[in-house]
């Protein structure tokens, strides 16, 4: 119970100590000589860019001048509503073809497939048309929330000034190299 007490501890203080490592453009935060106010904090950006994504794919990472990602989510969009499409055209004509094939007529272009195949062939286009229907579902969310915490994170000030890197050091009394991480706020 002490163990995990003195654990405890201890997470809290590295917590405490590792939250002071980002603070907003907003608080006052001094860099050459300037002075930056909270008049440069839009509060609505976030929710700007997750509207204007959510009405135009894409559109919320042109706001967030993140030109590179617009590529990335039509490609994503694009090719999961291809594979839905064509999923979804290969099952139509594999229900088709079975329908004709319960009302007796044999002239389509699967009369090498008995009606087991047939319904395979179904459940598996089916399943990938839903497939398809939920990533594109997924990547459309995924655009949404990417404008969003995109625009949340431009706000916040990540300067040079804290480091955190690994850094070798010698142990004093075994006169060891041991592997660390150092964390270095310059003030």
């Amino acid at each position: 119970m002490i163990r995990f007490f003195h654990i405890t501890i201890l997470i809290f203080l590295l917590g405490n100590f590792s939250s002071f490592a980002q603070t907003e453009l907003g608080e006052g935060l001094r860099t050459k000589d300037t002075i930056k106010k909270s008049s440069e904090i839009n509060v609505l950006a976030p929710a700007k860019a997750a509207f204007y994504s959510a009405v135009f794919p894409g559109m919320g990472q042109i706001y967030n001048k993140k030109y590179w990602k617009v590529p990335l989510v039509y490609g994503a969009l694009g090719t999961t509503i291809y594979f839905y499409i064509n999923n979804n055209k290969k099952y139509h004509l594999f229900r088709d073809a079975y329908k004709r094939r319960l009302e007796g007529f044999n002239d389509d272009n699967y009369a090498y497939l008995d009606n087991s195949r047939l319904i395979a062939a179904q459940k598996f286009y089916q399943n990938n048309r839903d497939l398809s229907a939920l990533l594109t579902g997924l990547f459309y969310i995924l655009n949404i929330l990417d404008a969003n915490v995109d625009a949340h994170l431009m706000q916040f000030n990540v300067n040079d000034k804290l480091t955190v890197k690994p850094d070798l050091f010698r142990d004093q009394f075994t006169a060891k190299e041991n592997l660390g991480i150092c964390l270095t706020l310059k003030l």
